[in-house]
């Protein structure tokens, strides 16, 4: 049974990191060498037996597809053995042909082993894409493939005699052979041997098809998908297996038309080592793709987003992401749960994806992507890129947060020093004003009984100064912080600051407290409008408003003036800028040429 996933169990099975090797360069020169040689006798011996250049031609191109593609397969995967099959399909491809010469030797050589290419291809679509015969099932039905061409071919073979049988083979040639192995009190036994020969191959066919539709069945949704160039490889099989029966039962029947059917199978052929380099390319362009997995996720995935671009980049719908976690000491789901490793025999294998220096994530996914550990390689970087780039922008979050805290804590502590000190000159230097001020108009009183008219224009003059000072001092200490902004809140205090503006200002304020940072900051914002508004923008009116939108206090202030107001030139509106970006706020600013200018801050509230 499947276990839970920890840091022990993740690393056995995974398969992503490990290589290959070195490519085995000689053995595949030799047998691209050996596959040449091979085409080259083969079509001497077609030419020999009356071939047509088209059908060399032909032949040519169903045997060296298979090889090349092979060879790129085995070069590509050289711990896969489907390279390999491929190649020996292309290679004994030709083997028929031998039947063409006047050789003895070679003539039964080619007749001997003229259906081995069949055999090799059940091997190679069976085993395909694993490389493997992976049932006790597969495993004995290629076996009897290949018995069937050693010992039956044999048989076929001592009792055949090419002069007496001419049309015992593809080839229509009347003067090759003799037959080297030739048994002549067999000869008699030859259609009787042929017939038994062709049909058992007819149903090793179809067996050969009922154990890819079996395996199709079991197969997950990536496998099927890999599994595709056997399915096209399953026309070829039908298609001769039509040209078996076609060719036993009723020989005569195709008479000229024969080359028809022959030129379908071979294009079908053709079609199987087509299909599987296509298959390739596929899996180079899927690896391609999946590098814009950290594109597909978005700016901040989610472990579910991030399994779902993977189960579609690897077109496996049951593939799981598990990503470390130091808390429950093992790999967790997108769902918060404890990711448990594939039962055996469940088709599924599991990946490591850790880096060097810690634990990172694992996935769980059908076996059949473990036959491209590049690709699986390929995932394993782009998702520690991934994560990467979410941990990087956790901590670019948390340290912009932690520095917009800091921001805020020391604009309310400058809040605070704002209000102290209007408290202080509230109640300190104003209260002293005032008191100097009724202790001149006492004195101003008592020198009008004395009738010192001197005296009292001092005592007046006094009193203008202290007046001045008196109005000065509360003007800057409206600057500091309005008392009315602490008492009632923002709407009284921009109705004052309305009231006192050089130009006609209409305001609209919701009647409700906010908290003092949030009311500070928005009040010092319309302060710097509606001064713009008086010194640069020419304005002849100024509307002003505020309210609450779902956690956001939003204040406007909107001019008819000139316009072209610039946040990036200014020092007022950069000032206000960075006031508000301390505390989580934004400043917009709309001020084209001649059409007024529109200032919208947004501080939250909640």
């Amino acid at each position: 049974m499947g276990g839970v996933l920890g840091r022990a169990g993740s690393c056995g099975s995974g398969s992503a990191g490990v290589g290959l090797g070195g490519r085995p360069g000689r053995a595949v020169a030799g047998a691209a060498a050996l596959a040449v040689a091979a085409g080259c006798t083969g079509s001497w011996a077609y030419g020999r037996a009356g071939g047509t250049q088209e059908d060399i031609l032909r032949d040519l191109a169903v045997g060296w597809t298979f090889a090349g593609a092979g060879l790129i397969a085995w070069w590509r995967r050289p711990a896969n053995r489907t390279g390999r099959l491929m190649v020996a399909e292309g290679v004994t491809w030709f083997l028929g042909n031998l039947q063409g010469t006047t050789v003895p030797a070679l003539f039964a050589l080619g007749a001997w082993w003229e259906a081995l290419n069949l055999a090799v291809l059940a091997h190679l679509l069976l085993v395909f894409p694993d490389g493997r015969l992976t049932t006790v099932f597969a495993r004995r039905v290629v076996a009897c493939a290949y018995l069937l061409v050693a010992v039956g071919g044999l048989l076929r073979v001592l009792a055949y005699d090419p002069s007496a049988e001419s049309e015992a083979t593809y080839l229509s040639c009347l003067d090759c052979g003799p037959n080297g192995l030739l048994f002549r009190p067999g000869r008699d036994l030859f259609p009787g041997i042929d017939l038994g020969y062709r049909w058992t191959g007819a149903f090793l066919t179809v067996v050969v098809v009922v154990a890819l539709v079996r395996n199709w069945r079991a197969s997950s949704l990536a496998r099927r998908r890999a599994l595709l160039p056997a399915w096209i490889a399953i026309l070829v099989a039908l298609a001769l297996v039509g040209w078996e029966v076609l060719h036993v039962a009723a020989p005569g029947l195709l008479g000229p038309t024969a080359s028809t059917p022959t030129l379908l199978s071979d294009l079908s052929e053709m079609a199987v080592p087509v299909t599987f380099l296509v298959g390739l390319l596929r899996m180079r362009l899927r690896r391609a793709a999946v590098g814009s997995v950290v594109i597909e996720v978005g700016a901040d995935p989610t472990p579910r987003r991030l399994q779902d671009v993977l189960a579609h980049l690897l077109g496996d719908p049951s593939l799981r992401l598990g990503l470390w976690s130091e808390a429950a000491g093992g790999y967790l789901d997108p769902a918060g749960r404890a990711l448990r490793g594939p039962y055996p025999g469940s088709g599924k294998s599991v990946t490591a994806l850790d880096d060097r220096e810690r634990p990172s994530a694992v996935l769980v996914h059908d076996a059949a992507l473990g036959e491209d550990p590049q690709l699986l390689a390929a995932v394993g970087a782009s998702v520690r890129l991934c994560l990467e780039n979410v941990r990087l922008r956790s901590q670019a979050a948390a340290r912009g947060q932690e520095s917009r805290a800091v921001g805020s804590r020391i604009l309310e502590a400058a809040d605070r020093e704002r209000r102290r000190l209007e408290r202080d000159l509230h109640d300190g230097a104003q209260t002293r004003l005032v008191f100097a001020l009724m202790s001149l108009r006492r004195l101003d009183a008592r020198l009008a009984d004395a009738g010192d008219g001197g005296l009292r224009h001092t005592v007046a003059e006094t009193d203008r100064t202290l007046r001045m000072a008196l109005e000065d001092l509360r003007g800057i200490a409206r600057g500091i912080h309005p008392a009315v902004l602490t008492r009632e809140g923002l709407g009284p205090a921009v109705t004052a600051l309305a009231e006192q503006a050089q130009v006609p200002v209409v305001v609209s304020v919701e009647d409700r407290r906010y908290p003092p940072l949030v009311e500070s900051t928005a009040y010092f914002a319309v302060c710097e409008a509606l001064s713009n508004a008086a010194k640069y923008a020419q304005a002849r009116a100024v509307s002003v408003s505020a309210r609450q939108c779902e956690g956001v206090l939003v204040v406007e202030a909107a001019d008819d003036g000139v316009g072209g107001a610039d946040p990036a030139r200014g020092s007022g509106l950069q000032g206000l800028a960075d006031r508000l970006a301390a505390v989580g706020g934004a400043l917009r600013v709309h001020s084209p040429p001649g059409g007024g200018t529109r200032v919208r801050v947004e501080l939250p509230c909640a």
